[in-house]
């Protein structure tokens, strides 16, 4: 039973810095109700604990939420935040100080870290009132619901996103949220579920999305394909006329969802995306896997999964339908173990556990759902800590340089630099990111084996690169870390795209080229 703590609350509140909160409950950190542990994309790249060893604060308004975040010794300083009752305009104000940075009329999770937002009981309700995550790393959402938030009409948040997130985000899972509307974009409303602007490394689980003209997109538009590595299991999409998701490039993993009354089409996946999509349970719906209205194609793994009363378009010039006998058109490589249940029995699973208010039931992989233990786990911030750890060197690599050659990208590029110019051979040409991090990949048009690379600055700019990390765009696993430009040396692997992320730096980097080396 939770202990009150109210004869020395203004001595914690003091202890956090939130002497001058006013209705911020600090409750016993034995008594979180954050319950289980990361799933999926979400426990890579160092994994996702959220406010895991942190203090527990108890809000019932959204000023409160700001004011926990706020009040933190710094913007990284793990908490959770227990969240109880019915969130809405009337009671979410700005909150100011050192280690937030939020906004009226919407929860603002911007330019944090280390943070659990989770109802009580049978879950909070955010009311027309959307959650906003921006700049932001490893993120706990669990049991709330939120509902109705509009881009029109009036009230207004989030951009009309239920739960909404953009620019360079890293880590977070969204677990036991039911995400709601009631209509379609002529009616105010636009995403459950949005991922834009260099979002990774995101797991959307035992959730349920209905009632909406939009499930959820990744990439907000062609040309949007930085975000990627996302999970979507467990969950419940009903009454939903498309985006169940709308994938621009990236890699998804789709497993034991159960859809229902897709209107118009589902897993919409385009732009060079690759979707593997296991023993989902798909009913009553039209076109519900596919690259639909863009002749830009996108790609799929199936199996196991069941189609019942579903509906197929024929083939067109930007309609591009998997059915009605859906096979594999590419091959999907998974970096983290999971349990699948049986398609068949998917629908019972996903009533029983999906949604806020479930009891943060979870399956045990045999069809059957069962209660997690509570979470217990150190606090933790999302770093490679278990990968290698490198320094750059500056010893010449022998052999071909296969950059040349190939394609690139990247997540954000300054004015006048281009993707392009890493690969050139040419050391008076570069690219920068648009800011002092960013990533830069290079790929080809078939698996290529690489074990080392060289990234070399560009003139009077040495020295710039701190952090980066080499990541397997492929599987979003991480193969080394360290700091400093130069050859850096991993485990020899076979991939169709490798990428430098540079974490952090001394002013903005200028990357003339990225040289890659089978040996």
């Amino acid at each position: 039973m939770r202990r009150p703590v109210a004869v020395k609350l203004y001595a914690a509140l003091a202890a956090m810095g939130l002497a001058a909160v006013t209705g911020a409950v600090l409750t016993m950190p034995e008594a979180s109700a954050a319950t289980g542990s990361a799933t999926g994309y979400a426990t890579q790249n160092g994994g996702t604990t959220g406010g895991a060893g942190g203090q527990t604060v108890r809000a019932t308004t959204g000023t409160e939420i700001h004011a926990a975040l706020c009040g933190r010794a710094d913007s990284s300083t793990p908490i959770t935040i227990e969240v109880e009752g019915t969130i809405n305009h009337g009671n979410t104000s700005k909150v100011s100080g050192d280690s937030c940075n939020t906004a009226d009329g919407v929860i603002e999770l911007k330019q944090i870290s280390n943070v659990t937002l989770v109802g009580v009981g049978s879950g909070a309700v955010f009311d027309q009132l959307g959650i906003h995550i921006r700049e932001a790393s490893n993120i706990i959402i669990q049991n709330v619901t939120v509902r109705n938030v509009k881009k029109s009409g009036s009230p207004t948040s989030n951009g009309g996103d239920a739960i909404g997130m953009e620019s360079d985000v890293r880590n977070v899972w969204v677990d036991h949220t039911t995400l709601e509307a009631s209509g379609g974009e002529s009616e105010g409303y636009d995403g459950l579920f949005d991922m834009k602007d260099n979002t990774q490394y995101v797991t959307l689980s035992y959730s349920t999305l209905r009632n909406s003209g939009r499930g959820g997109l990744v990439g907000s538009s062609e040309s949007d394909l930085t975000n990627s590595f996302i999970t979507y299991h467990h969950n419940l999409y009903e009454n939903i006329d498309s985006r169940t998701p709308l994938l621009r490039g990236g890699t998804a993993h789709i497993y034991n969802n159960h859809y229902v009354s897709l209107n118009e089409s589902g897993i919409n996946s385009r732009a060079g995306a690759s979707a593997k999509v296991d023993n989902n349970y798909f009913e009553d719906s039209k076109d519900v896997l596919g690259t639909f209205y863009t002749d830009a194609a996108g790609y799929w793994q199936v199996s196991g999964n069941i189609f019942d009363n579903v509906t197929w378009s024929s083939l067109s010039s930007d309609y591009n339908p998997a059915g009605p006998d859906p096979e594999s058109n590419t091959s999907v490589s998974i970096p983290y173990s999971y349990s699948l249940d049986d398609a068949g029995c998917v629908p019972d699973i996903v009533s029983r556990t999906a949604g806020a208010g479930t009891g943060l039931q979870v399956s045990d992989g045999n069809c059957s759902p069962q209660t997690p233990t509570p979470t217990a786990t150190p606090t933790a911030t999302p770093t490679a800590t278990s990968t290698p750890t490198a320094t750059a060197t500056s010893t010449q690599p022998s052999g071909t340089n296969l950059s040349i050659g190939a394609g690139s990208d990247g997540s954000s590029k300054a004015d006048g630099t281009s993707y392009g110019n890493v690969r050139d051979g040419d050391m008076s040409t570069y690219w920068s990111p648009a800011g002092s991090t960013g990533s830069i990949s290079v790929k080809w048009g078939s698996a290529t084996t690489v074990s080392r690379i060289n990234i070399r600055e560009a003139s009077g700019s040495e020295g710039t690169i701190g952090s980066w990390r080499v990541v397997n765009a492929d599987t979003g696993a991480v193969l080394t870390s360290g700091s400093g430009a130069g050859v850096i040396t991993f485990p020899q692997t076979s991939l169709n795209k490798v990428t430098f992320e540079i974490t952090g730096s001394t002013g903005t980097p200028r990357v003339a080229e990225f040289e890659t080396y089978a040996q």
